[in-house]
This record gives C-alpha cells, structure tokens and sequence, in this order.
C-alpha cells in the first residue's frame, strides 16, 4: 500500500514537474496560471489532467480539439512516479526518502529544460544549493550518502570552481565558450549535496557518458566535436550513478 502511495505521490509531483519544465524556460507563472491546450487554447478540466490516467484515457488527444498530446508529458511523471518508489523502497519513511523526493524532482525538471533549451534555471539550482548545505548540519542524517558542513561546503565551492576553470581556460583557447554557468551552479549543487568527494566521479561518469552518446553523430557527421551539447542531463545521470555505487567508490578509496 504505502508503494502505491509513493507511486501516486510521485506521479502528482510529476505532474507539477511538467508544468515547471514548460513554463520555467518561458518566464511564466508556475501555480497562478491553469493549465491550457497550446493548439485550441481552451483550459484543461481537472479530470483531464490526472497524471498517467488522463493521458491513457484521451489516448494522447485533447478532448477539445484532438490535437497530440506530447509523450513527454506521460514519460516525465512516470519517471517521477517511479523514482519515488524506488527512493522509498531504500529508505523507507525517513528524512533521507523526503530529501531525495526533493532532489529526484528538480533533477527531471532540469533534465528535461537543459535537454530542450540549453539552459538550467537558477529558480532550481540556487534552491539545490541552499538544501544541500542545510541538510549537512543534521549529524542523523545518512554520513556515507551525506557529507558533514565542512565537506559539503567545499564540495559547492570545488563543483562550481571547477567547470568555471573549464569555461575560463576554453574561452581564452578557443575565443568562445565551451560552457555555461548553469553547469557549474548544478556540479556546485551537487557539491554541496554530496560533498568534494563526489565531484571528480560525477565530472568521469557524465563525461564519459557524453562522449558516447555523440560518437554516432560525430561518426555520421551530423556533429562535430564543437557542436554545442545540454551537459545538465549528462551530470544528472553522473550524479546518480554516483549514488548508486557509492558504498563500492568509498571502499575503493579507502
């Protein structure tokens, strides 16, 4: 019952997710405003707007005007919905689980804003930041997941400095910038997170996961090695592989 909960808890946050990642980037209102159909303009009732039901029920159409409703919207709030369970089935009711509900749902919205627009907002990120420091000053909370105040703070200051370095040394190279500034507030995020620790296998991982998934193209020539890329999904996927398999990075340090 209580993976129910989770499921449906999770799918409804989802859904907020949802309508952050479409009017984040556009400047909007995030909770003043009802939602519309962008084809006919017409409000969405409130039945047709459940998470993952409505969207199965309507068969992927507006009950107004029949136009497609994007898959993203069903795929975000069962990413959600998913995660939560999973969050839940490793940390049970706990302040570890609401945390990383926290954490799991800026993450969609960011992969999901930074995958499209090439940006990652700072209403998101300078929130993350802030947590992840608070949280180090609860002494009860998870220490091999969770880093103390002083590891969390050099872990914002390190993630940040890091691809600033980056940014700063590909500018004077190349006469033009190779990232942007919202990586480095998300890789500060992180640090602050999850201490100094995690940053250079977040940095590996994401790293290594970007190149693989621009060999195709870069051997297709349908990019070249300068093309820009959306590096924030690629650090989130970093970051949670991270997580993952953080028991086994720290007994491999040790």
């Amino acid at each position: 019952m209580l993976y129910i909960i989770a499921f449906i808890f999770g799918s409804i946050w989802g859904s907020f997710s949802n309508v952050c990642i479409h009017r984040i980037p556009k400047n909007m209102g995030i909770i003043k405003d009802r939602s519309i159909c962008p084809n006919c303009q017409k409000m969405i009732k409130w039945y047709d707007n459940i998470p993952l039901l409505s969207f199965i029920i309507l068969k992927a159409q507006c009950r107004n005007c029949s136009a497609d409703i994007s898959w993203n919207y069903f795929v975000v709030e069962l990413i959600a919905a998913i995660s939560f369970v999973i969050i839940f089935y490793f940390f049970g009711i706990s302040l570890t689980t609401l945390l990383f509900f926290i954490l799991s749902i800026c993450f969609i919205v960011i992969f999901f804003i930074d995958l499209k627009h090439f940006i990652i907002p700072n209403e998101i990120t300078y929130p993350l930041m802030v947590i992840g420091f608070l949280k180090s000053f609860d002494p009860n909370l998870n220490t091999n997941l969770f880093p103390n105040f002083l590891n969390s703070l050099i872990g914002g200051l390190f993630g940040f400095a890091i691809i600033w370095l980056i940014i700063f040394i590909y500018k004077k190279l190349r006469n033009k910038e190779g990232m942007g500034l919202g990586d480095a507030k998300l890789l500060s995020a992180m640090g602050f997170w999850f201490g100094w620790v995690s940053i250079p296998f977040i940095i590996f991982f994401s790293s290594a996961i970007a190149l693989l998934s621009v060999i195709p193209d870069l051997i297709k020539n349908k990019k070249k090695l300068s093309s820009q890329i959306p590096f924030g999904p690629h650090l989130i996927i970093g970051n949670i592989i991270f997580i993952t398999f953080v028991d086994q990075i720290k007994l491999f340090l040790i």
